[in-house]
């Protein structure tokens, strides 16, 4: 059996393409028909639950009154920007956030230059540098209430009597600091394995003939390999900074908002389940996840930049 295939010549070459056979063409449509199911479920799961919230921002919707369910139009986003707490949260969100990337790349830019060294037991050390980032928000947030900054057996408390200053309640007297140590503790290592991997990836010959013309370390450093690790700040800093904008556990568990750590995720908690109001809660969340996309978006496309650009060996 013969298969008929009908061609077209090019009009710039006269050259004739190469024609796609009916049996071709009749696999590519069932290869997608396969793939619409999958893809439609995972759209589903993914975009229901959001157009859902939008749905019940618009809705009055308040837990001590579940029967009066009605349409409030636009009166949840207003209220969103009218009451004085989204401004209060944001500002919150945007020093504790702010605070810890700068801390966490700072340290991690500090541990992935010692780390790049070889030395012994690098591997050891490099395992349990990475420890923090794989310890869950809630056990860290315990593990820094109880054994590290409690008042009265806390370690750090400790060290500091035990040269003669009195103890520190961190969680009521310096809750901002509290929650960006902790952050920074936790996020370090995430932001050290990006640049370690940007460090050594950068040619050892060119800092070899560096050091032979006579170029210091601290020269090499700031002409040759902090350019170098350019793209690698900028994607530690989108994607740390997206992670830690929705840190919700050390706020409930160390703080629970109070001194200044309200932030848009703690914010949402509280409008939907201590003040009762889902409809409100759904603003607060819409606006949230906007703000996030934002974010994302700007973290995206620096990906797309890099990886087109081929600068990640």
């Amino acid at each position: 059996m013969t298969t008929t295939t009908i061609t077209t010549p090019d009009s710039d070459s006269g050259v004739l393409p190469p024609a796609i056979a009916p049996t071709s063409k009749r696999k590519a449509r069932v290869a997608r028909g396969l793939v619409f199911p999958a893809l439609f479920i995972s759209i589903a799961l993914t975009q229901i639950p959001f157009l859902v919230t939008i749905v019940v921002s618009f809705l009055n919707w308040n837990q001590l009154r579940p029967d009066e369910i009605s349409f409030a139009g636009l009166s949840n986003y207003i209220a969103v920007f009218t009451t004085g707490d989204f401004l209060e949260a944001l500002i919150a969100t945007v020093t504790i956030t702010g605070s810890s990337v700068i801390l966490a790349l700072v340290l991690g830019l500090g541990f992935a230059l010692l780390l790049d060294r070889k030395f012994l037991g690098q591997g050891v050390v490099r395992t349990l540098m990475i420890t923090p980032f794989l310890v869950m928000p809630a056990a860290a947030a315990l593990i820094w209430k109880y054994s590290m900054l409690d008042v009265n057996v806390g370690m750090v408390n400790v060290g500091l009597n035990a040269i003669g200053l009195p103890s520190v309640s961190f969680n009521t007297d310096l809750p901002v600091v509290t929650i960006i140590m902790l952050m920074t503790w936790q996020f370090t290592p995430f932001f050290m394995l990006i640049l370690l991997a940007g460090l050594q990836s950068q040619s050892k010959e060119v800092l070899e003939a560096a050091s032979v013309d006579g170029a210091g370390a601290i020269r090499t450093f700031r002409h040759m390999t902090l350019p170098h690790l350019r793209q690698y700040i900028e994607i530690a800093i989108l994607l740390g900074g997206i992670m830690m904008l929705q840190m919700f556990d050390p706020i409930a568990i160390m703080t629970k908002g109070t001194g200044g750590t309200k932030t848009l995720p703690y914010l949402l908690y509280e409008r939907a389940f201590i003040g009762l109001d889902i409809g409100q809660a759904a603003a607060f969340g819409v606006i949230t996840v906007i703000i996030t996309i934002g974010a994302a978006s700007l973290a995206l496309r620096s990906l797309f930049k890099v990886f087109v650009e081929g600068e990640v060996r």
